[in-house]
């Protein structure tokens, strides 16, 4: 796949890493690099050969966020929202396990990108906030407190202050502080995830992304009643 401004690589059987490629912006991630991010997804998510998806950052920075430049651009506005409602929802809805490996910056529109992960890892220099509130553009906050809590969104989105690595470990940002290679700790905990059979992983990942705001009752019932009776069901079909 050959994009402008970002990378792809299979670096390992069916593990392919999606590298932001724009170092000397720090990743910011502008339209142009958002519409290729949605289009890359979409490719991975129907290839057979691909299982698992890493994102991470060239220049040893994940993002600084959204490309500010394009906002000073009134003739850009609507494409500036027409990707970003895409990418975001295509990157929130891909249906195959998506590690975001953190180096450095991860800041504003590219928190976002890190919260919309499955996985998160960051090396010690890592660093997280969304200091866009203090310009007037509001955080996401929802997929941020189905990871920390309703507490530390909260205060990361109203202050809009900077947390490093042994803070977002400290409230569950990220899964681990990685003292090697991070693409190689990367791989490791994406051939974990890959022991299990890919449509297992596809069904565990609908009821994660679909189940969030649902009670035990409804939930229990998808991912446990409904499962077991399509299972009883293919089974006595085949008899």
């Amino acid at each position: 796949m050959d994009y402008n401004f970002i990378k792809t690589d299979i670096v390992e059987e069916k593990i392919a890493v999606i590298t932001l490629n724009r170092p000397e912006k720090k990743n910011a991630l502008s339209i142009q690099m958002r519409y290729e991010i949605s289009d890359c997804l979409k490719k991975m998510e129907s290839a057979r050969e691909i299982g698992a998806v890493i994102i991470t950052g060239s220049g040893s920075t994940f993002s600084a966020g959204f490309d500010l430049k394009e906002f000073s651009q009134p003739e850009l506005f609507e494409e500036i929202y027409i990707s970003s409602s895409r990418y975001h929802r295509d990157v929130w809805n891909f249906k195959k396990p998506a590690i975001a490996a953190i180096e450095n910056q991860a800041l504003g529109g590219g928190f976002d990108l890190a919260t919309l992960c499955d996985i998160r890892i960051c090396t010690e220099n890592a660093v997280f906030g969304h200091p866009e509130i203090k310009f007037g553009a509001p955080p996401l906050f929802t997929p941020l407190r189905w990871i920390v809590g309703y507490g530390s969104a909260r205060d990361l989105c109203l202050t809009g202050r900077i947390i490093n690595s042994s803070a977002a470990d400290k409230i569950g940002l990220v899964s681990e502080i990685v003292n090697i290679d991070i693409i190689e700790r990367a791989v490791q905990i994406a051939k974990s995830i890959l022991e299990a059979p890919m449509s297992t992983l596809i069904t565990a990942k609908n009821y994660m992304n679909n189940n969030a705001n649902l009670g035990f009752e409804e939930s229990f019932v998808i991912e446990h009643d409904n499962l077991f009776i399509s299972r009883i069901n293919k089974l006595k079909n085949k008899c």
